[in-house]
């Protein structure tokens, strides 16, 4: 069978899957920008495409954002057309479409099934749009027309999209029911073997000074460190876990810049603002106990989350954090909020303890009464680890789940493009 994937930036979530594609036997090609000169990667042929076009100035703002998509998705189309006139059919085109890429894919080979990666459709209902009331809109009504509007390059896909993929069933959830008839939920996958619990794991957070699980760690990641993913919550629980826990230290990945939610005041960042607001409440040797790390290679953040005694995660209903299941993985003992796809993964009591996004009094309670219970941290992170390896182990469960899926997609009758 020939595949050809299309991600803007692969392998993506495609990381497990070309490969595994490839040693079946099949060709696999990749279409995609971020890489400037044709290369093979794992067996994979990797094709480049330019982006030609830019967004136009003052351009209505809630055009912007799809005016971005049309220009990849034309730039994917002359690609496609590109491979198209080398003689290259394919059975079966993946796509993440969230970046619109994949558009005009079915214009260039109808007859190719079309499964899509469904990460997330836009929502306007409360507790999708003005979750947190801290961040109140200017405009709440317009919202709404604006959230409408940056949804229509998942309906344009809509048409043409034969079968789709999740990775949790809260992201399914999001797509409109006519949608998900189609879509399948499948996770990605965790490497358990490589993500597991590790007694000697050291995390070396400066030059002169290393954590191990001797220490007392309390761990917090954001891709970047922003209201999305409960930063501020936790930054204003810090002061008083400092105070209750002299001994611990507080480890925090994550960057400076804003991957989901609002923007900053112009000139500032998320991060700097929270701990401007906390640092005067906090005495310098306990803030000498708070770790910055920024962002990190992966196996630093895997001794992070190997060394942790306890690990915050905290999110808006939206997409379920890699990083969540990770630290499961590793056997880590987890207080998170108790929003919609945390509980799809979590268990309160069972595989870790939960609370209100909003209620930092709760979070700092049910971390420093985790802390101090050692049999109840060893139970929680067993039970994690033993949840993720049942559920989502890439190996066992689902590679497997995202194989099939694409078997079944030959099977399909390709959806036409509809005027």
């Amino acid at each position: 069978m020939k595949i050809l994937l299309i991600h803007q930036n692969f392998p993506g979530q495609y990381k497990h899957l070309a490969p595994a594609l490839v040693r079946q036997g099949h060709q696999v090609v990749a279409l995609t920008c971020k890489v400037k000169e044709p290369q093979v990667w794992q067996g994979v042929r990797v094709v480049p495409y330019a982006i030609n076009g830019q967004s136009t100035p003052k351009i209505h703002p809630w055009l912007a954002d799809f005016e971005t998509k049309l220009v990849r998705a034309t730039s994917c189309y002359r690609g496609a057309k590109g491979l198209k006139a080398q003689g290259f059919e394919p059975d079966v085109i993946c796509a993440h479409h969230g970046w619109g890429e994949s558009m005009f894919l079915k214009d260039v080979w109808p007859g190719a099934r079309l499964g899509l990666y469904c990460e997330l459709y836009h929502l306007t209902e409360q507790p999708f749009l003005h979750f947190d009331p801290e961040f109140p809109s200017k405009s709440p009504e317009a919202d709404v027309l604006r959230i409408r509007m940056k949804n229509l390059n998942n309906r344009l896909h809509e048409e043409v999209m034969d079968a789709g993929i999740s990775p949790t069933g809260f992201q399914a959830s999001t797509f409109p029911e006519h949608w998900q008839e189609r879509i399948t939920v499948a996770h990605d996958g965790i490497d358990t073997r490589s993500v597991r619990p590790d007694p000697g794991a050291r995390l070396m957070v400066s030059d002169d000074l290393t954590l191990t699980r001797d220490d007392e760690v309390i761990t917090f990641i954001n891709r970047n460190l922003e209201p999305y993913r409960g930063y501020h919550i936790f930054m204003r629980a810090l002061p008083d876990i400092l105070k209750r826990r002299p001994n611990a230290h507080v480890v925090i990945l994550g960057g400076d810049e804003v991957s989901y939610g609002s923007k900053p005041p112009k000139g500032q960042t998320w991060k700097q603002i929270f701990i401007d607001e906390v640092r005067g409440r906090i005495a310098t040797p306990d803030w000498n106990r708070v770790h910055f790390l920024g962002r990190v290679p992966y196996d630093r953040f895997l001794a992070m989350m190997q060394v942790s005694r306890a690990h915050v995660y905290l999110t808006y209903p939206f997409v379920l954090s890699w990083s969540l299941l990770e630290a499961m993985s590793a056997g880590a003992a987890i207080v998170a909020s108790g929003t919609e796809p945390v509980r799809e993964v979590m268990t309160e009591g069972e595989n870790g303890l939960m609370v209100d996004f909003f209620d930092r009094d709760a979070l700092v309670e049910r971390l420093c009464a985790l802390l101090d219970d050692a049999d109840l941290r060893a139970r929680l992170g067993a039970n994690g680890r033993a949840f993720v390896q049942e559920h989502y182990d890439l190996a066992s469960v689902c590679l497997p789940q995202h194989l099939d899926w694409v078997a079944r997609l030959t099977e399909l009758e390709p959806r036409p493009v509809r005027d």
